[in-house]
């Protein structure tokens, strides 16, 4: 088998200087979290959010940064106590628009470069949720969430203002959703209003650009400004927004509108004859393209994201590069709208491809590591990029190269594991990819231990990215060597592999996880596949428990964290019905037996393993009840398991001292099996 290079030897990782001490999870969760890179429209200049964490406050805090081209510095641009992000640039370049929570509510204000003091433009009755500036024009569009029937804000702020006076507390339903991701739904709607911006910089008279439609733009619940666009001329708005009434929890139709900027009109679809999702429109900079993601498959979220052209002068949509098989994630047109940057994953990556307007070629840019947060100017094109070596960095193209603008972790000294990629023969024969990264003390000659990471989605990829929830590096700084596996399934293979998991749920995967530990222990001499626990998430949490009763004798323990156990419970208990109903082939009252098929409450009496299971009480992707069935049914059969519970965690550990307590048992688990 052919083992690729190491992420060294490609020349791409510019690890943190003299290695002194491994990293734990304290100092992962402290690092400076960069996002959100503006170019100026000279490109001179980059805006950047730069996050850092608040121990005391158990939380994350935001300012904005400046990075200069000319003298190649940064420097900060507020120092707020409140949240200060998502930067937009002036047409003139001389001011910067953020959103801010410095008056105590989220509001749109702005900073002039020249100097002086930030000035709030919005001053609403509600939070605003997010915004963009158009390049022309005297008007703001903004995100609010309201309700959608309600003629003014003051109508929305009454209803919520009574909503919590009320001493009941009942809620009345009479239509899914009932509750979405982590919180109940409350009749909000989040709607696109255009306001006019005064000479003095002050924003007034929203107008809902949305009137009567009840949908959300941006999409619930992590949707963002990526969701909707503003024509070059400032006339126009272009955005995505789901329609589905009470079929919202199984359909995935989300559509292309367009809405004048001052609402003198009601918005118009121009992509309902695809019944698939149509996301993220841009408009090329001369206004005459817009472009945008399109799946083709209704009710499957994780369908090949193609790109879709129309050509707004002749009215005319084609697609572009339609014989590509990767999905594509972000995207914006260049300096002259002659083609697109695009990113995707790519076979364990995520690089930055350009791609031809006219002809569909695809050209690869930046090839190894996770490119993201693009943003295009005249010359360059500046995005952060990280890899599992490294934290997220600013970098810009330029030039045809690939070149690094800050150094925000340059002073850490901190020893890592190296990173490679391998890959073998898995199921149905077909080629699989893995990662292998060694011990952060690594020495050669000596065995060590295995973290055997199984990734979340299941349309996902364990691949070479930096992340905070399930990041390789933690394990290996405390002695481990990590595998992780992109079973059949996993993105960035070809939209064949990715389907490949539907109604196959515990086939090829396993088949996959089992053949490449073993492929990794033939591979790799360091790993000790007699001292190994098998650890994963949501769908990898699945996979515990499937493994549990399918591969019971190969691992010293098992971590499952917000995994399913009973795929008929999930079904009536989740919230985005679309998914379950894809993978298994239709809804359970349909299909009982493809349910069945891959359950892993059939196989109970067969667990042997000892098992940490971690849930979150706000988990309504996958609600508690399934880890509470889980630690009930080991503790029932005698199995050594341990049951950890966040009342306030959601489908993922957020707040900072909950994720340090999460990896300190999650590490202490694995010792007490692994290190005897």
């Amino acid at each position: 088998m052919r083992i690729a290079k190491s992420l060294t030897a490609l020349g791409l990782s510019l690890a943190f200087s003299l290695p002194a001490s491994a990293l734990t999870i304290k100092e992962l969760v402290q690092l400076k979290r960069l996002s959100e890179p503006q170019l100026s429209p000279d490109g001179s200049l980059v805006v950047f959010t730069q996050r850092e964490t608040d121990m005391e406050a158990n939380k994350g805090r935001t300012d904005l940064w400046l990075y200069e081209f000319k003298t190649k510095t940064r420097r900060p641009l507020t120092s707020d106590a409140g949240n200060d992000h998502a930067a937009r640039w002036s047409a003139d370049g001389q001011w910067l628009y953020f959103l801010s929570t410095r008056s105590g509510s989220s509001q749109v204000w702005r900073l002039p470069l020249a100097g002086g003091e930030a000035r709030q433009v919005t001053d609403l009755s509600l939070d605003v949720g997010s915004f963009q500036l158009p390049a022309k024009g005297e008007r703001l569009v903004v995100s609010l969430e309201v309700h959608p029937d309600c003629q003014d804000l003051a109508c929305t702020q009454k209803r919520m203002e009574n909503g919590a006076k009320s001493k009941a507390s009942g809620q009345a339903f009479d239509r899914l959703f009932l509750r979405h991701w982590d919180a109940f739904e409350d009749g909000l709607r989040s709607h696109l209003f255009s306001l006019s911006l005064d000479k003095n910089g002050k924003a007034n008279n929203p107008v809902d650009l949305m009137r009567g439609l009840d949908g959300d733009t941006p999409s619930k619940p992590q949707g963002g400004n990526e969701d909707y666009t503003i024509s070059p001329d400032g006339k126009t708005v272009y955005f995505s927004v789901r329609l589905a009434g009470r079929e919202e929890p199984w359909s995935t139709n989300f559509d292309i509108h367009q809405a004048p900027i001052d609402g003198s009109a009601r918005p118009k679809n121009l992509s309902g004859d695809n019944k698939a999702w149509d996301a993220q429109p841009v408009v090329s900079p001369d206004g005459r393209y817009l472009a945008w993601k399109a799946m083709d498959r209704p009710g499957y979220e994780a369908d090949r994201f193609h790109i879709r052209l129309r050509d707004l002068r002749l009215g005319k949509t084609r697609d572009l590069a339609a014989d590509w098989d990767r999905s594509v994630e972000e995207l914006a047109f260049d300096a002259e709208g002659d083609s697109l940057y695009v990113t995707a994953r790519d076979t364990g990556q995520k690089p930055l491809f350009l791609i031809d307007r006219e002809d569909g070629g695809v050209r690869k840019l930046v090839a190894e590591g996770t490119v993201t947060g693009i943003s295009v100017g005249e010359e360059r094109v500046v995005y952060g990029w990280d890899d599992l070596e490294n934290p997220t960095e600013l970098y810009a193209y330029d030039k045809g190269k690939h070149g690094r603008l800050t150094r925000v972790h340059g002073d850490a000294k901190l020893k890592l594991g190296k990173a490679e990629q391998f890959e073998f023969e898995g199921a149905k024969g077909e080629l699989v990819h893995g990662y292998v990264v060694r011990p952060a003390d690594y020495s050669s000659g000596k065995k060590y231990p295995v973290a055997f990471l199984i990734h979340g989605g299941p349309q996902s990829s364990l691949s070479n990215y930096w992340q905070y929830r399930w990041n390789p590096q933690i394990y290996a700084g405390a002695g481990y060597a990590v595998v992780a596996i992109d079973f059949h399934g996993s993105v960035g293979y070809g939209q064949k592999f990715t389907d490949s998991i539907q109604g196959n749920w515990g086939g090829a995967p396993l088949e996959d996880l089992q053949k490449g530990l073993a492929a990794a222990a033939k591979q790799y001499g360091f790993l000790d596949g007699n001292r190994a626990c098998a650890l994963g998430g949501s769908y990898g949490g699945y996979m515990t428990n499937w493994i549990a009763g399918q591969w019971k004798d190969r691992f010293k323990c098992l971590v499952n964290h917000a995994g399913i156990f009973d795929q008929r419970t999930f079904y009536y208990s989740t919230e985005e019905l679309w998914f379950p109903e894809w993978e298994q082939l239709g809804p359970h009252y349909d299909k009982p037996e493809e349910y069945s098929t891959w359950n892993p409450i059939r196989y109970v009496g067969e667990w042997k393993t000892p098992m940490l299971v971690i849930h979150g009480q706000l988990d309504y992707r996958i609600p508690v009840e399934q880890g509470i069935a889980t630690f009930t049914a080991l503790q029932r059969r005698n199995v050594p398991s341990k049951f950890l519970y966040f009342p306030d965690e959601n489908h993922w550990i957020l707040k900072p001292n909950n994720s340090i307590q999460w990896h300190n048992e999650v590490l202490a688990w694995l010792d007490k099996w692994t290190k005897k």
